[in-house]
Parts: structure tokens; sequence; C-alpha cells
């Protein structure tokens, strides 16, 4: 039932979402948009070498989009490049194929599992993952290029 996805506490995720607004200097900014249903999460993205150093984001998303980006604020600064296009991996892969959620520190995106009965609510769940390995692949485009040029 679409009760299972918006529960509890997806709505007290999307209502406490951390890290809104933007960055003054980003490394890179990405938007990720969902066509279905309108969704749309902007985020600002600084690294020092594959680390994340800071965040900001603004989410203009249902709960679900809302309750992602909030996970993703939480945890993202201190993570490397790798782990978060990893976990977006694993995050599509549970959506879309019945793969496990993430442990450890990512694990609250266990209880956005229900969602992959709801193939319409995909879209807006993945947004804020989409627009972090967006922006990643920016700053590595960005380190390529400078060190091919050097």
């Amino acid at each position: 039932m679409l009760n299972d996805i918006y529960n509890n506490r997806i709505i007290e995720l999307a209502g406490n979402i951390p890290r809104i607004g933007r960055l003054q200097h980003p490394d890179a900014s990405a938007t990720a948009h969902s066509k279905l249903c309108g969704s749309t999460v902007t985020i600002d993205l600084k690294m020092d070498g594959d680390t994340v150093t800071d965040f900001a984001h603004i989410v203009k998303a249902c709960a679900l989009g809302q309750a992602s980006s909030s996970i993703m604020a939480s945890h993202v600064v201190g993570s490397t490049a790798s782990e978060l296009k990893a976990l977006r991996e694993t995050v599509r892969k549970m959506l879309k194929e019945n793969g496990a959620p993430p442990d450890g520190k990512w694990a609250d995106i266990a209880m956005l599992e229900p969602v992959r009965d709801y193939k319409a609510r995909h879209a807006s769940t993945l947004l804020t993952f989409d627009a972090v390995v967006d922006a990643i692949g920016q700053i590595e485009a960005q380190r390529d290029g400078a060190q091919a040029t050097a």
C-alpha cells in the first residue's frame, strides 16, 4: 500500500532536511529532474581529492525525494566519490532489481525499500543520488582536463 512508503519516518526525514541552500563556491553543481512527477533536486558539492568536504541542496520534491535528500545530506560529507557512485548503484538496484539496501551509515535508505513496488516513485527517490554522481563526474572531468593540459 502507498501508506507503507509514506510512513512516519519518511515524513520526519522530509520535514527535517539538513544543509538546505547553496554553497558560495562549489566545485560543481548538478540538477536532477523527474519528468514524471516534476520533482527537482539541485546540489552543490565541494571535494578535497576524492572526499566530499561540503554539500548543500535545494529540494523541490515529493516526500520521497525529500527523505532521500535528507539521508544524503546527513551522511555525504566525508564520503568518497567511489562510495557515492556505488551507493547510487545500490539504491537503483534496490528499487529496480530487488537488490539489498545499503548498510552502515547509509542504512536509513532501507526505509525507502517499499518504493520498489511503485515505479512512478523511483525517479524522485533517486534524484539526490543522480545529482551527486553528476557533480562528482564534473569534478573528475575538470581534474582530468587540468592534468591533461599540465
